[in-house]
């Protein structure tokens, strides 16, 4: 039909979006075309409950990018073809004979099915029809291939739309979720750990455009630490558009709440300072919510009675993707997707800078707001926010 190489991509929930459907797939079209780059003739094509994305360079070799787009719930390399019966019967059959060679090497026997969908009712044959004469076609050709209706290791595929054809034989798994961006847009605390890298991605996955806000305790931490929460937001850049990162001094803050405040509330007031000063940066970046790797009980922090008394310090809302989660479910997340190794390099994170031995377990407001009297809090989260850092990632060329 064409010379251009065309990848089929399949969406999940986007589809039951009704009057707003076409929204979702706007916004899913600009980030695979986002997450491509600039490939030569890159265009993409909406189709019902499908979009097709072209260009004038083999697709193939950039699946893996396109299957990192939020959203996409699986994809196929596809041959687009007029509807002519005969030509989708000879590619068809081409198709099967490349994919035994590519894929099923020496194989003796391969399990084997055709699917046919034919969406265009005035197409002149039926899905049966031309499904038993691509068999008739395919199965004495190939004597390894063996007939299994469930569960076949190579399925061939021909997808009758009203515009064009579509024949493919391979399906790789994308994400799923919402597009990036369809949502708004948060702002991550991210720390050097495993959970709040984990709980960005979810947020992600949900649609929401993240940008991350770290705080450094230089010199209390070496320049170990910033270079590992950078190398954190670039992996997690690589499953959204462009990724920006704001790097916070807090030594000031820290010394002062080390200086003038209880001790056993020092980790529960510096998380307080730390949600206050991203508040600031949240709205500046027109972020409406913040986002924390925060798990009920997994830490002393973590108790309801203290993450109330921290979230209070927050002008916006504070969404925990992984408040549910134990630390075991956390940690396979974190390999799925890329940033366990990351994670669990050696680096130390600012909270652990003058840790209490015995910090608070069920704190109370009242308390924390009194223990932060003696704080210049004005003074402190200016200066904080006045040096945040912001980064944007991948550096500009």
């Amino acid at each position: 039909m064409n010379q251009k190489s065309t990848l089929l991509v399949r969406y999940g929930e986007i589809g039951l979006k009704g009057g707003n459907r076409p929204a979702f797939e706007r916004a899913l079209c600009a980030n695979l075309k986002s997450a491509l780059g600039p490939l030569p003739g890159l265009i993409t094509l909406r189709r019902r409950g499908r979009i097709l994305v072209e260009a004038d360079v083999d697709l193939k070799a950039h699946i893996a990018r396109a299957a990192q787009v939020f959203g996409v719930t699986s994809l196929s390399p596809a041959d687009k073809l007029y509807l002519d019966a005969e030509a989708i019967k000879k590619r068809a059959a081409e198709l099967v004979q490349e994919s035994l060679q590519q894929h099923f090497a020496g194989r003796e026997q391969v399990t084997f099915r055709i699917t046919v969908n034919r969406g265009n009712k005035a197409f002149p044959k039926t899905s049966l029809q031309l499904t038993l004469e691509l068999a008739d076609l395919v199965l004495p050709a190939n004597p390894s291939l063996k007939v299994q209706l469930k569960g076949a290791e190579l399925t061939l595929e021909v997808d009758i739309r009203e515009e064009e054809a579509l024949v493919f034989a391979r399906r790789h798994a994308g994400p799923a979720g919402l597009p990036v961006g369809s949502m708004g847009r948060g702002l991550t605390l991210l720390s050097g750990g495993i959970d709040s890298p984990v709980a960005a991605w979810m947020m992600m996955k949900r649609g929401m455009r993240m940008e991350f806000v770290s705080f450094y305790s230089f010199p209390h931490t070496g320049p170990q630490s910033r270079e590992k929460i950078i190398r954190l937001a670039e992996e997690l850049g690589q499953w959204q558009p462009r990724t920006v990162l704001h790097m916070v001094p807090f030594a000031a803050y820290q010394e002062a709440i080390r200086d003038t405040c209880p001790e056993p509330y020092r980790t529960v007031l510096y998380r307080r300072a730390m949600q206050r000063i991203a508040s600031l940066v949240a709205a500046r970046r027109k972020c409406r919510a913040l986002v924390t790797g925060e798990s009920l009980g997994q830490v002393a922090s973590q108790t309801m009675q203290n993450m109330a008394v921290i979230e209070e310090a927050s002008r916006i809302p504070v969404l925990r993707p992984l408040i549910g989660m134990d630390k075991t479910e956390a940690i396979t997340m974190a390999r799925n997707i890329g940033t366990y190794k990351l994670s669990t390099l050696p680096a130390p994170d600012c909270c652990t800078v003058f840790q209490p031995e015995s910090p608070i377990i069920f704190g109370r407001l009242e308390d924390a707001l009194k223990a932060e009297e003696a704080l210049d809090i004005e003074t402190l989260t200016f200066q904080a926010v006045k040096g945040a850092e912001k980064l944007e990632l991948p550096e500009e060329e």
